[in-house]
């Protein structure tokens, strides 16, 4: 991901994630690096002691920020790494806790909320362990279906990064209920989302949309399961003849191997595993996007990783990534904006008013 300039404008929130797992660290490791504030005003949600912590035991150096502590993100200052402190958690790395559980749902629940208000323009998260948060204020599955539950919209897991792009048709669901949870009119929505967010989101002015099959070879005439000739490819053709460029399905091993999917502007994958696993592979530093809601937010694309945590050797490309990814997706959504707000029109000199393409009279063509 490349920031096509800096603004400060922009306020990008970052939420601490478990405090026993590499958020801290990941987030330090940006913010060392005095430049990327300079680059748009960050508003850092978790808590200050864990912060400090960290940078107690890591190489102060490589991790060391000078936080402007802060009531709310509106005070937040440009050119500053601000934080608005969420409580007094103390990390215990690599230990999962319900206590680091319940810290990473207090930053994400401050954050959301600012969010949801406009008081930033993105939320960016690191990684948390669903299992430690659940409680009374956290009874979902993860980030995406948490923030959806403050949001507008139907929300889709993209994965994205400058080589791919996949999008989920399901997603934290078990492997056992996937072919039960996809329907024809699921995929339809599916591509609607996900071709709107590849124009609003992207840029792209008409994508291709790769579908992959769910079963092996594509079902195999129906010999290896149906759901390719009863379900899938009725909504491909249906999404095609509705504007969508969508085609297949197609065979997963076969069009992420050959490389079959550098042909197409995203894939939409059936389920989790189906489509994070050649994504992860192919792109080890990619982004987790929520498209399909009122607001922006993004995640790196790893998870706690407990076994590496207070070691200093986790790797914050991602998070950076996914930082820069929220501020480009944010320009794009106000591009989009401006573009349609006016949409071009005939105009009727001699009458001095706008009239639309159907209010036109046209020509009668000669026999």
């Amino acid at each position: 991901m490349q920031l096509i300039m800096s603004d400060s404008r922009l306020k990008i929130g970052i939420t601490q994630g478990d405090v026993n797992g590499v958020g801290w660290e990941v987030i330090l490791r940006t913010f060392a690096d005095q430049r990327v504030a300079e680059l748009f005003t960050p508003v850092v949600y978790g808590s200050h002691k864990a912060a400090k912590a960290y940078m107690a035991m890591l190489d102060k150096e490589e991790y060391g920020v000078q936080f402007n502590v802060v009531a709310s993100a509106d005070d937040a200052r440009r050119g500053k790494v601000n934080l608005v402190d969420t409580g007094d958690a103390v990390p215990q790395p690599g230990v999962p806790s319900p206590e680091g559980g319940k810290a990473a749902v207090e930053a994400l629940e401050v954050a959301v909320l600012d969010l949801k208000e406009g008081a930033i323009d993105a939320m960016v998260t690191a990684p948390i362990d669903k299992e430690m948060a659940q409680g009374d204020k956290f009874r979902f599955t993860g980030h995406t279906e948490f923030v959806a539950s403050h949001l507008e919209g139907e929300p889709m897991m993209i994965m994205c990064s400058d080589r791919l792009r996949v999008g989920l048709v399901t997603i934290h669901i078990p492997v056992a209920e996937v072919s039960r949870s996809i329907s024809k009119e699921k995929i339809l929505q599916s591509l609607a989302t996900l071709r709107q967010s590849l124009k609003e989101d992207f840029g792209i002015v008409e994508p291709r949309i790769a579908v992959l099959a769910l079963n092996p070879h594509a079902g195999e005439g129906g010999m290896l399961g149906t759901e390719e000739q009863e379900i899938i490819k009725p909504a491909i053709e249906e999404a095609f003849e509705q504007g969508t460029l969508a085609f297949g399905p197609f065979p997963a091993d076969g069009l992420f191997a050959g490389g079959g999917y550098a042909k197409y502007d995203a894939v939409l994958a059936m389920y989790h595993d189906q489509g994070l696993t050649p994504f992860k592979t192919l792109s080890p530093d990619g982004v987790n996007f929520t498209a399909g809601l009122s607001a922006v937010r993004t995640s790196p694309d790893h998870g706690t990783a407990y076994d590496i945590a207070g070691k200093g050797i986790a790797d914050a490309q991602s998070m950076r990534n996914a930082i820069y990814a929220a501020i480009d997706i944010v320009r794009k959504r106000e591009q989009w904006a401006e573009w349609t707000a006016r949409p071009l029109q005939h105009f009727e000199r001699e009458k001095g008013r706008d009239i639309s393409v159907k209010d036109l009279k046209l020509p009668e063509t000669e026999e």
